[in-house]
């Protein structure tokens, strides 16, 4: 009897049901960013469930933190994958995207007569939550991202560029440079591989996905450059935001904040008060397309927008985690494909960094009651370890306090 084909997919064990119900679940319960939710999955799935080992699960994560994108939600479509193939990749991304992009739909329609009923003092401090969440990640980043000095003074060197020249192409530049740096310092050095991933995901697809993904990467600009459709607009800067984001959902705040307020899509105190809602829902914070999608001013807007834009900004997901999941243990294992990974994992760091002064501090802190407030509610979301949605909670009521005074 013949050994089976290792590049033949076997059936997944699981149906696109079970996974869209245990998927579900932890989009109504996984608070607490990107390193949290990989926290919820290895508690849920690995320790309860049993659906992979332990090493399996770290390497699914590796190959994540590699790809452009967010990296929970990719960890999930990749946990789906496994489980329950085609099908149970887009259960598991549905089940834990959904609660989240519902909330900041309705958050979305709400914003305007919210802000009339109660002033504007609420949005102040959810834009106020904001700094305090940033903060804390730019520091946690930085601890596990920049753990030398070579690292860290990338980062700074990053953040210096990225502040002086506040474009995609800066960020892009940004990006470039810290490959070229980790190429050239840590190309010696090598960590020991996982073990190999279940990908019941044909060769012939996977390549068809990478070639796609590239594609409209380089053709949806320049089909929005020659058309006047609006919403092939979104689509071209959604998709650019969910391809070229490495490090997590906190970075792609200041692609997303190039691509919808500078060109007036969006308000700056409107996307600040929607990042900061954002902190106060559960599941990944790339849900945040779909209150922008909302807020929109020029149409498709509403829930058409929302529609778009989330499709938008997770498509790259999907495509990159199809497309490199069979051949990621063999990449995984070459010492200058972890180099390039070491040194854009540093630039990524001085883009937040960046990003954290401009839009978040300029646009927040306007006096210094703002600046008490945000400390205060950075010290009790890093010191005292209160969950983001009450620390967002505390900032809301905050801010209608101080506007009351």
């Amino acid at each position: 009897m013949t050994a089976p084909d290792p590049q033949i997919p076997t059936r997944p064990p699981g149906s696109p049901l079970e996974v869209f119900r245990v998927f579900l679940g932890l989009g109504l319960t996984s608070f607490g960013g990107p390193v949290a939710h990989l926290g919820y999955f290895r508690t849920a799935l690995v320790e309860r469930r049993r659906w992979l080992s332990d090493r399996a699960y770290a390497d699914l994560v590796a190959l994540c933190q590699f790809l452009p994108g967010p990296a929970s939600s990719q960890v999930g479509i990749g946990l789906g994958l496994g489980r329950a193939g085609l099908p149970g990749a887009f259960a598991a991304w549905l089940g834990f995207t959904l609660p989240s992009a519902l909330l900041l739909v309705l958050f979305a329609y709400g914003v305007a007569w919210l802000g009339g009923a109660l002033g504007s003092g609420w949005l102040q401090g959810l834009k106020l939550a904001a700094v305090a969440v940033v903060a804390q990640a730019v520091a946690g980043m930085a601890r596990s991202l920049c753990p030398d000095r070579a690292r860290r003074t990338l980062a700074l060197v990053a953040a210096a560029i990225a502040l002086a020249w506040p474009t995609v192409w800066g960020q892009l530049a940004v990006l470039a440079l810290g490959a070229a740096v980790g190429w050239t310092v840590y190309r010696g050095s090598a960590d020991e591989p996982g073990e190999a991933l279940a990908a019941p995901v044909p060769r012939w697809l996977a390549v068809a996905c990478l070639l796609l993904f590239a594609a409209l990467l380089a053709l949806l600009p320049l089909l929005a450059a020659g058309s006047d459709s609006q919403g092939l607009a979104y689509l071209d800067s959604f998709y650019r935001a969910g391809s070229l984001v490495f490090g997590g959902g906190h970075v792609v705040l200041p692609l997303l904040e190039a691509e919808v307020v500078e060109p007036g899509w969006v308000s700056a105190d409107a996307f600040l008060a929607g990042y900061g809602a954002a902190q106060a829902v559960p599941g990944p914070l790339f849900t945040f397309a779909a209150y922008l999608g909302t807020a929109m001013g020029p149409e498709p807007h509403g829930w058409q927008g929302a529609l778009l834009c989330l499709g938008a900004i997770f498509l790259p997901s999907f495509l990159l985690v199809f497309g490199a999941l069979p051949f990621w243990s063999g990449l995984r294992a070459r010492p200058g494909a972890q180099a390039l990974l070491k040194g854009v994992n540093a630039a990524v760091v001085g883009l937040l960094l960046a990003a954290f002064w401009d839009p978040v501090v300029r646009v927040a802190v306007r006096t210094p009651h703002d600046a008490a407030l945000a400390l205060l509610l950075f010290a009790v979301l890093a010191l005292w370890k209160w969950p983001p949605w009450l620390v967002v909670t505390l900032g809301a009521l905050g801010g209608a306090g101080l506007a009351a005074l």
